[in-house]
């Protein structure tokens, strides 16, 4: 009898621990940084710069953002290799750019917001939920030619149910960092409503933006965390809109509520600075 029980509980040990190891947390990693201004650099203040998502032992995800054009196509090297292209060109088709921010060599040094979906990717598309566990985002930027004018530097969180919020330490290269990795949010897409029509724009917004609806008795703003930011009471039986401005809140993920007595509707608003 004691075999059988302690095989019983062996077995429910070693289930437990394959689902808890197979776990795909839903939820939404915001990250934010500013450059540090470098010199000499290209030209003025051109510089060019990756945000990518890796596994801790450095396996790609998914690139987030990705700066550079093709006068300076050979100054990402490890960003391109690890999203699949060669340490030589950054612009080459098999770099992984899917789901990133991409564009042409920056002008300037500055702020920087990337929010991931905890998904990686399958070719073009998006992909799935990835595991849960320790993953690490990437910042590679280059502002002249030659080693020194090269710094990639790497931050590690946990994925999973619980949140994981960090201030990272400054470092020569980059300032305010902060790193908040937010459980039970899948992506970043609108929630359906089950009260009055509505619709929010712009969405990302850098602060102010616009709440169309049909009809509402009211409009709250709730940050991650659940707490009402903004309340106001409306009243309203026909159409209208209502500005808001969160420039003085935090990068990052809000949700916004119109209420039609006991219905309301809910949208998910990107706030990137």
């Amino acid at each position: 009898m004691k075999k059988r029980i302690l095989f019983f509980i062996s077995a429910t040990l070693l289930v437990a621990s394959s689902i808890s190891m197979s776990a795909q947390t839903p939820g939404t990693l915001t990250f934010t940084f500013t450059q540090v201004a470098h010199s000499p650099c290209y030209t003025g203040t051109k510089n060019v710069l990756a945000v990518w998502i890796q596994t801790s032992a450095g396996v790609f995800v998914k690139t987030k953002l990705r700066n550079a054009g093709t006068g300076t196509k050979d100054h990402l090297p490890t960003w391109a290799v690890n999203s699949g292209g060669t340490s030589a060109n950054c612009m080459a088709a098999a770099c992984n750019t899917t789901d990133a921010t991409s564009g042409a060599t920056l002008s300037s040094f500055g702020a920087k917001t990337i929010i991931w979906d905890g998904k990686n990717v399958v070719g073009t598309v998006n992909g799935t939920t990835v595991a849960d566990g320790v993953y690490k985002v990437t910042i590679q930027s280059t502002w002249n030619h030659g080693s020194g004018s090269t710094v990639t530097t790497s931050f590690t969180f946990t994925k999973g149910p619980t949140a994981d919020h960090q201030t990272p330490a400054n470092t020569a290269d980059f300032t305010g960092i902060t790193l908040d990795w937010i459980p039970g949010i899948a992506g970043v897409a609108d929630i359906a409503s089950v009260g009055p029509e509505i619709n929010v724009y712009p969405n990302p917004t850098i602060g102010l933006f616009n709440v169309d609806y049909s009809k509402a008795t009211s409009v709250k703003v709730v940050d991650i965390l659940g707490d009402v930011i903004y309340d106001e009471k409306v009243d309203q039986n026909n159409a209208g809109t209502m500005a808001i401005d969160l420039a003085n809140y935090a990068n990052g993920i809000y949700f916004i509520y119109v209420f039609d007595g006991d219905n309301s509707s809910k949208r998910k608003l990107i706030l990137t600075k």
